[in-house]
């Protein structure tokens, strides 16, 4: 076995609003780490838990130790150490997982190993999260059932883990979608040294909040345009869902790889010789890529 480890921070004000509820705020915290481990196909092992709090709230520690352990029982994942202090909210996890080796070689997934001609995937939904930040910031209204649907996934992802095990020996490369599905694309991209073709509205179509919008006794006027959906699903960032290449060759051994683990796998593209990111719409026309993806240090 090889160790896998990663280290993410959640930052009250950056990465989650105060009124958040804290055992959503445990489950999140868990779980965008072992999104990290999926990305590699890793099964989780471990983890550490470092906490500042302004203060010492029994309630507020008691949910969010809740919602913490109970994400870590669904993985077999140990709370194995740590450390607290006084402090602005703020909450770092490092995660430990294992990856076999197979006659020598590593069956971790790298961001490496893309190649022209592979078919590019995303697992699950995109773009709720992003959704539910933009009502959240009071720059969108929404149906109740709408801003339901998509506060979920922006606080309680889903990390799929047991699809990155599936993946071991079909992926060519993989990642973790945590600040917008081009900008973590570009990652790939950058690694393996190719471009890609992307099918903006095969995207925006996952937006699982959509469905909510079709069935609203009273919708916004003007509702969504296909642009914000596309921005939403694209650029969103916080969907915590896999992107990864497979040949063309496994395709269908990527759908099994989904029915096994329980996930949906959608193809939104195809990976490139030529550099470069384009994206197209439904008929296949170019469309201009002006979406920018989240910069921790972005003004």
């Amino acid at each position: 076995m090889q160790l896998a480890v990663s280290s993410d921070m959640l930052v009250e004000g950056r990465h989650f609003f105060s009124t958040v509820e804290p055992s959503a705020l445990g489950h999140k915290a868990l779980a965008v780490n072992l999104s990290d481990l999926a990305a590699c196909g890793a099964a989780p092992l471990a983890f550490t838990l470092a906490l500042a709090l302004p203060s010492v709230d029994e309630v507020w520690l008691g949910a969010f130790s809740r919602g913490l352990l109970a994400l870590a029982d669904e993985h077999g994942c140990e709370l194995v150490g740590g450390d607290t202090t006084r402090g602005p909210l703020n909450i770092c996890i490092t995660v430990f997982g294992e990856v076999p080796l197979q006659d020598g070689c590593s069956q971790a997934l790298l961001r490496s190993g893309a190649r022209a001609g592979d078919d590019l995937y995303v697992s699950g939904t995109f773009g709720d999260a992003a959704l539910a930040l933009d009502v959240l910031r009071g720059r969108l209204g929404v149906p109740a059932a709408v801003l339901a649907a998509a506060r979920l996934r922006l606080e309680r992802p889903s990390p799929r883990v047991a699809l990155g095990q599936a993946l071991r020996g079909i992926a060519s490369a993989a990642i973790d979608v945590s600040d917008g599905l081009l900008g973590d694309l570009g990652h790939i991209l950058k690694q393996s040294g190719v471009g890609a073709t992307v099918a903006a509205d095969t995207a925006a179509g996952l937006v699982a909040a959509r469905a909510f919008y079709a069935c609203a006794a009273s919708p916004p006027d003007p509702p969504p345009s296909q642009d914000d959906w596309r921005r939403w699903a694209l650029a969103g960032g916080d969907d915590y869902e896999l992107l990864f290449a497979a040949p063309l060759s496994k395709r269908g051994e990527v759908a099994a790889a989904g029915q096994a683990s329980g996930t949906t796998v959608t193809r939104i593209g195809q990976v490139d010789a030529q550099p470069g990111l384009r994206l197209i719409d439904g008929q296949g026309q170019p469309l201009a890529n002006n979406h920018v993806s989240f910069d921790h240090f972005g003004l």
